[in-house]
């Protein structure tokens, strides 16, 4: 096993801003980047406090997701930068990581 480092980002939306085609369509055509991931809450809630959550009552259609990546440490800093002012994303941070390969 072998491993190098990476970093890894977390993008926060929501549904309802209608962003995750294009920020996925940029990952893959674009920036390249190795694989993503997205992950859709079943509750959250914002800076201004409004509450969003999936139950039997209230099927909302504006819940948190969660668009994941890694990537190696000196791509990153200018797919961000793209992300954020391009696509005017707020939400976006990234933390170093270990990613493990088996070997060739």
């Amino acid at each position: 096993m072998t491993s190098h480092e990476v970093t890894v980002v977390r993008i926060y939306i929501r549904e309802a801003e209608r962003v995750l085609g294009k920020v996925i369509d940029f990952l893959h055509d674009q920036a390249k980047v190795r694989g993503v991931t997205v992950l859709r809450g079943i509750e959250g809630f914002s800076e201004n406090g409004e509450l969003r959550t999936v139950s039997l009552l209230d099927l909302s259609l504006d819940l948190p997701l969660i668009v994941e990546f890694y990537e190696d440490s000196d791509k990153v800093e200018a797919i961000v930068a793209t992300l954020v002012d391009e696509m005017q994303l707020t939400h976006v941070i990234s933390f170093p990581a270990k990613a493990y390969t088996q070997r060739a």
